[in-house]
């Protein structure tokens, strides 16, 4: 059993001390292969924001594969978010914006989908949609594929699709036909699990959107508290995995599981399906 642990969008600067130790805790207890953090580490993109990030992704001993979102390059300080956007990520994480993490059971490719240019719209390039498809064709069988964004592929909101990645259409297909199962992001702090096939023609049952909450931060939206999302994928030929919602939780101090996804995979011993039924 493979376990990775998805958290977002914990803006460090705004985080919340109890609800850091109860993250901790429950990384602790999981112990996953992998950690994932999609973006907007920071809330400003300041050097100390990082260096706290960095402090606590480092304590948790864990592999972890961190993207950047759109906060965590500078907003105000217009010479740095146009000359060198990514100096205080780069200290904290290194150079590597694009990182991608392999094992037998698992392959997740980090995208970086922010643009200096923009405030916090993301986009995919035509180079960055190929890259990926290409990796995806030469994963090995009985790998669960993941792509990790930061901003969105599919909202459920009216309100949240201008959130929505650029590029994400031509992404989402191309990358259905290449094998993806997950494409994961954040950016909205809304936790969700959708098959992509509800809104994309053409493209297969088993691919589907997994977005995260806000992990640390007290900027909650709707109600929605603190969450981070647990997945376990069995591995072993076995064509399905697990995404778990796990909400922190003020009366006991902990990440409390909310509820879960049983996610149908559209394979026949490593084959994708290439006329799967979509998931009821």
């Amino acid at each position: 059993m493979s376990v990775l642990i998805q958290i977002s969008d914990p803006h460090f600067g705004t985080e919340q001390e109890p609800v850091v130790a109860a993250l901790r805790e429950l990384i602790r207890e999981s112990d996953p292969a992998l950690v994932v953090l999609s973006g907007d580490i920071t809330q400003r993109a300041r050097r100390g924001q990082f260096e706290a990030a960095r402090q606590f992704m480092e304590a948790l001993e864990t592999t972890n594969l961190v993207v950047p979102g759109n906060h965590d390059i500078p907003l105000f300080n217009l010479i740095a978010r146009f000359f060198y956007p990514y100096s205080n990520y780069e200290r904290a994480f290194g150079c590597e914006l694009e990182p991608e993490f392999e094992s037998d059971s698992l392959l997740v490719i980090g995208l970086n989908t922010t643009r200096p240019k923009r405030r916090k719209d993301g986009e995919l390039s035509s180079e960055q949609i190929e890259r990926v498809s290409q990796r995806l064709s030469r994963a090995r069988p009985g790998q669960l594929r993941i792509v990790v964004t930061h901003q969105p592929v599919h909202v459920i909101r009216e309100q949240d699709i201008p959130n929505l990645l650029r590029g994400h259409k031509p992404a989402v297909r191309a990358w259905s036909a290449a094998g993806a199962d997950i494409i994961m992001g954040g950016h909205i702090h809304l936790p969700y699990v959708r098959p992509l096939r509800e809104c994309f023609s053409g493209v297969r049952g088993g691919l589907w959107a997994v977005q995260a909450g806000t992990a640390l931060s007290h900027r909650v939206r709707d109600g929605v508290p603190n969450s981070v999302n647990v997945l376990r994928y069995p591995g072993e030929q076995r064509w399905s995995c697990t995404v778990e919602r796990w909400d922190y939780a003020a009366t006991s101090c902990k990440f409390e599981l909310l509820g879960s996804h049983q996610l149908e995979l559209d394979r026949v011993e490593g084959r994708l399906l290439e006329n799967a039924p979509a998931p009821a």
